[in-house]
């Protein structure tokens, strides 16, 4: 019998010596272009969900997938329907957003206004996949080749610092990201100051430097490497080690009750050894799963943290002129070390306004966790999706029964 899935790896690889797969030396070996490919792929799927899901749910698409940079943000300020506060109508949609400013503006709109935010929004989001794979492959032998399943999977430990480290590389990529999106003001477009969005992020970040690029990024390491360790996490296990789990206590008997269950076995002789093949809708269920269960268990982090850091946000260009005036490092870490004081007080007024640091730090919490699990959800699978397309074909795994197998393929 085999032991529990969700054991350690080395005890699992143990006890079930046939369950380890042969690996093709050379050809299976992952390449780094595939885990390119499946970042892209998973950043683009959740841009494209997150917009339909805003154009469903009549909302700003910043409500449901938390960009980088809101790509919508000159769209909306030129918009008067937006800035008179009209009740929805398709004209306050993203299509009809777009469209009112190329007829404003004209189509080098797009291209000037329109593709510098979203080209980064992908691009970091494609950094945070390509990133993940890269650290996992590292920390688990078998998740470095590129196979469609990993077996064994990776451990708890493993996927957690894999998403750490890759959030805490994107936190720092992003900082340039984080850094204008704080300090943009429409009124420097509108007044005609500078031509298209790239020529307003030179001179933003020049103006700014580099210690106002990382001005707050201790709060956007925390929000990114400890949310993006129990995002990926939580994604796995459920994906993988629950999924095993699962199909190896559900098919663990060949009771005559199984085949009238709604996920029945397909049960199939080879040779004298009968093999099992699970209901091929369990796994497509347990990624569905894995996607909720990640976004939730990521916004229990990011929620509270995101709101401490929209009100260290509030005061940064005030901190920019601070930094300025102080000559000495020691001077601007006592100005920064000030301004994180200066944050932690406004929050416990707060707090205390609200009656208590739980509620204030969670309020919304459900509703904003609904709002996210659609795209993220939708990007994860795609993610997975994506992972198994690039993958060699390898011999199916096998769990061994007392005279029969269960065949995950």
């Amino acid at each position: 019998m085999i032991t529990p899935l969700d054991a350690h790896p080395k005890a699992l690889q143990a006890a079930n010596p046939a369950l380890n797969q042969p690996v093709e030396d050379e050809q299976i070996l992952k390449n780094p272009k595939n885990n390119a490919a499946t970042g892209v792929s998973a950043a683009g799927i959740r841009a494209i969900s997150a917009q339909f899901v805003a154009f469903y749910f009549r909302a700003p698409v910043k409500a449901f997938f938390r960009t980088r940079v809101d790509w919508l943000a000159y769209a909306k300020a030129i918009n008067p329907r937006v800035q008179a506060k009209e009740s929805w109508s398709w004209r306050l949609s993203t299509p009809g957003l777009l469209a009112h400013a190329v007829k404003t503006y004209g189509w080098s709109f797009i291209p000037d206004q329109v593709l510098p935010p979203m080209i980064a929004n992908v691009a970091v989001g494609a950094l945070l996949y390509t990133s993940y794979l890269q650290v996992l492959g590292n920390l688990h032998e078998p998740s470095s080749h590129s196979t469609k399943r990993v077996y064994l999977p990776p451990p708890l430990n493993a996927t957690f610092a894999a998403g750490f480290a890759a959030g805490s590389i994107q936190s720092v990529v992003a900082a340039p990201l984080d850094a204008l999106q704080v300090r943009f003001r429409t009124s420097d477009m509108l007044k005609g100051q500078y031509k298209n969005m790239w020529q307003y992020g030179r001179y933003k970040l020049h103006d700014i430097g580099i210690r106002g690029v990382f001005a707050g990024w201790g709060l956007s390491f925390l929000k990114d490497s400890f949310g993006y360790g129990v995002f990926f996490a939580t994604f796995e296990y459920v994906k993988a080690q629950s999924y095993y789990a699962f199909v190896t206590r559900y098919y663990g008997s060949l009771h005559p009750y199984l085949s009238a269950h709604p996920f029945r076995h397909d049960l199939k002789g080879l040779g004298t050894r009968p093999v099992i093949k699970p209901h091929y809708a369990i796994e497509p269920t347990f990624l569905l799963l894995a996607g909720v269960a990640a976004s939730v268990t990521q916004q229990v982090i990011q929620v509270p943290l995101t709101l401490v850091q929209d009100i260290h946000y509030q005061g940064l260009e005030v901190l920019d002129k601070q930094a300025r005036m102080e000559n000495t490092r020691s001077g601007i870490m006592r100005t920064y070390i000030r301004a994180y004081e200066k944050t932690f007080k406004q929050c416990e007024v707060q707090a205390t306004r609200a009656g208590g640091w739980r509620i204030w730090l969670y309020k919304g919490f459900l509703v904003n966790t609904l709002k996210q699990v659609p795209s993220t959800s939708a990007g994860l699978i795609m993610f997975e999706l994506v992972r198994r397309k690039y993958g060699n074909q390898s011999e199916a795994a096998r769990i061994e029964k007392d005279g029969y197998d269960i065949l995950l393929s």
